[in-house]
């Protein structure tokens, strides 16, 4: 037996996703672009999955580029703006606590002659909103704070953030890569400029993204080649891709309410089980201003490493942060942002949630988890 603990990682394509993708893998292969009648009828096909991902957003269709995921996006929307917009400025604002496809895209930028602020977060993961608005410049031509963080699931005051850029003047980007799916977004209302997805984080397929564009916002393709996506990002489309993205953003909107109060149960449910089994733990990030599926904790004495090894072996799988940083030997630059010290970083895991998950694989993880601990802290000079 299996236990997939890791969502915020990827989660498990769902069947009817699946389902919906497979002719265009298979019978319905003909290339958008083309002229002929089965490259018009996917190029259409292209065009319904926009309309759906448009309409969750309450975005207009021309607002819609597909990518091959969250990280590309994060670079079309960055790069492609602060290029477009060097006329008016070399400033960048970001977040000490973004996932890396933001991060290290401003530190190359940084090379390009651009400066870059770095925002501090409380110790509950949200953003300096003070200062935030004192950091903005005359200069300043993008802020990028994501919507909710991918490692300690805390979701950012992203409407108070929007209204300070708007304020200012100043183009707002946000990673909605783990937002969505969790949290009802409505771009309009937010008066957001630019939004990141990836279809892998709501039971969609792999290799597939998508980045809102506020019509009006300039800003330059960044990759060249052919004409596609409007010409701002070249490449053929990947149908079933998009396909598998339309279905599952609608799938996951269509039955919103009645899977995050299930994942908002099973977190409250697994955080009592833990902290009334396992002693000297704490819990990382804001508890109410977070995903629902989101738990981060600091286990006192022992290695994170150790304990995902040990539940490896038990067919339990857990991360310990961020699944691109994986097999790095630093501490999590986000645990560090909010003031764990590198013991408590280096002792600290990522549980995450998702639809398939059960009340009793949670059981058995806490009975398995309390004994790996146990061992490990028997053994431990830092908890002896």
């Amino acid at each position: 037996m299996n236990i997939y603990l890791d969502n915020s990682s990827t989660t498990k394509i769902d069947e009817e996703v699946l389902k919906e993708m497979l002719p265009y893998l298979q019978e319905n292969y003909g290339n958008p672009s083309s002229a002929y009648r089965i490259g018009r009828e996917n190029k259409a096909i292209i065009e319904n999955a926009r309309e759906q991902v448009a309409k969750i957003l309450n975005a207009d269709t021309e607002e819609i580029y597909f990518t091959s995921g969250g990280s590309e996006s994060d670079n079309m929307a960055i790069k492609g703006v602060v290029f477009a917009n060097q006329d008016k400025g070399n400033h960048i604002i970001t977040s000490k606590i973004e996932h890396p496809a933001v991060l290290d895209t401003c530190k190359e930028l940084e090379k390009c002659g651009f400066e870059v602020t770095y925002i501090d977060v409380h110790k509950n993961g949200i953003i300096d909103l003070k200062q935030l608005e004192d950091s903005i410049r005359e200069d300043t031509i993008l802020i990028s704070i994501m919507f909710a963080n991918n490692e300690i699931g805390t979701i950012e005051p992203i409407k108070n953030i929007c209204k300070i850029a708007r304020e200012h003047n100043v183009i707002f980007h946000t990673d909605g890569v783990q937002a969505i799916g969790n949290i009802k977004i409505n771009v309009k209302e937010l008066e957001i400029d630019l939004l990141s997805l990836s279809a892998h984080k709501f039971y969609g397929p792999k290799g597939i993204g998508a980045l809102y564009v506020r019509e009006g916002v300039n800003f330059r393709k960044y990759l060249n080649g052919g004409h596609q996506e409007r010409n701002k990002r070249a490449g053929t489309e990947n149908v079933a891709g998009i396909v598998g993205l339309g279905k599952a953003l609608t799938l996951t909107y269509n039955n919103f309410e009645d899977k995050n109060e299930y994942l908002y149960n099973l977190r409250t449910y697994l955080i009592n089980e833990i902290n009334n089994n396992i002693p000297d733990i704490k819990i990382n990030g804001d508890l109410e201003n977070r995903l629902p599926g989101n738990i981060n904790i600091s286990i006192k004495g022992v290695e994170a490493d150790n304990i995902l090894n040990e539940l490896d072996k038990k067919g339990i799988f857990i991360s310990t942060g961020s699944a691109c940083t994986t097999g790095s030997i630093e501490s999590s630059h986000v645990l560090k942002a909010i003031g764990l010290s590198d013991a408590e970083a280096h002792g600290s895991i990522r549980i995450s949630l998702g639809k398939y998950n059960t009340k009793d694989e949670l059981k058995y993880f806490v009975v398995e988890l309390k004994k790996i601990i146990e061992k490990l802290r028997k053994y431990s000079v830092l908890y002896n």
